[in-house]
């Protein structure tokens, strides 16, 4: 039987490589941790998170600095002089958009951690392309509106080149990694009841974990109601059943999304996405479960 391991295209390896450069880590903890102090919990945090869309804000606001400054580079190559107010236009568009971009990407950036297999160093490196790119398009526009169109055309094809570095990195953090994603995304339960835990065994107000199809799931007890929810968080992987319960919901420890547990949608974010719920019944002294209208 043969061990080779499958090939990767040089850019993957590249981005794995900044990955594993752990000279990042102090630098990169320190200003996420700044961040956190910044955006604390709450309705301003959702909203860069994307919880009122249901997905992740950043990977949609990106499209708008990369479209305005990629088609101002176009016009610049191939629009000739009638072209250049347009450019102009396009590219100050992109120095606007850029900035709520980078407020949600940082705040999506401020909540992974050293241990996610390279994701806060990536991101780091993502962040200071894209900050690269932001300066050189703002110095394009400045060197524009002083009629230096050579120099604004040379500076912006400088940031189309920081742009494309962040873009690489950007896409390998979200496809390659994960970054942003509904973590339960794949997660399934049985179709038919399946009996977990010991109802003994759960007291009132306290979380429990369990095991369905070899999938972890969180129990909770409350107002003598059994609730279930899939343990792990939607919004980085955090366990749930570390957590502890907020009123009629459960917290993850990780950055505090809230979940209700009737029915596992969003109370509180940084989380986008709602937690998949188990339908729940209790015989002969068993916790049974089987997959809710969520899977």
């Amino acid at each position: 039987m043969s061990n080779a391991r499958a090939t990767r295209p040089r850019l993957h390896h590249l981005a794995e490589r900044v990955g594993a450069a752990t000279s990042l880590d102090g630098p990169a903890e320190a200003v996420a941790g700044w961040i956190r102090g910044i955006v604390p919990r709450g309705p301003v945090k959702d909203a860069l998170s994307g919880t009122p869309l249901g997905h992740a804000l950043h990977p949609f606001l990106t499209d708008l600095p990369i479209g305005t400054w990629t088609s101002a580079t176009l016009l610049d190559l191939v629009g000739g002089r009638a072209a250049r107010p347009a450019a102009e236009r396009l590219i100050a568009t992109g120095v606007l958009a850029a900035v709520p971009t980078a407020a949600s990407g940082l705040n999506d950036w401020a909540d992974t951690t050293p241990a996610d297999d390279g994701v806060r160093r990536m991101g780091a490196v993502h962040a200071v392309a894209n900050v690269a790119a932001l300066g050189l398009y703002s110095a394009s526009l400045a060197a524009r509106r002083r009629d230096r169109h050579g120099r604004g055309v040379a500076l912006g094809l400088a940031g189309i080149g920081a742009l494309t570095v962040g873009g690489h990195l950007g896409g390998h953090l979200s496809y390659a990694k994960a970054v942003g994603v509904d973590r339960t995304a794949f997660a399934a339960g049985p179709d038919d009841w399946s009996d977990v835990y010991d109802d003994a065994a759960l007291p009132e107000g306290e979380l429990r974990r369990a095991e369905v199809d070899g999938q972890p799931v969180v129990l909770a007890r409350l107002h003598g109601q059994v609730h279930a929810l899939a343990d792990t968080c939607a919004h980085r992987g955090g366990a749930l059943s570390d957590g502890e319960l907020v009123g009629d919901c459960v917290e993850c420890p990780l950055h505090g999304s809230r979940f209700r547990l009737s029915d596992g949608s969003v109370e509180r974010g940084p989380s986008a996405y709602p937690q998949p719920r188990y339908d729940v019944r209790v015989a002969n002294g068993r916790i049974g479960l089987r997959a809710g209208a969520s899977f």
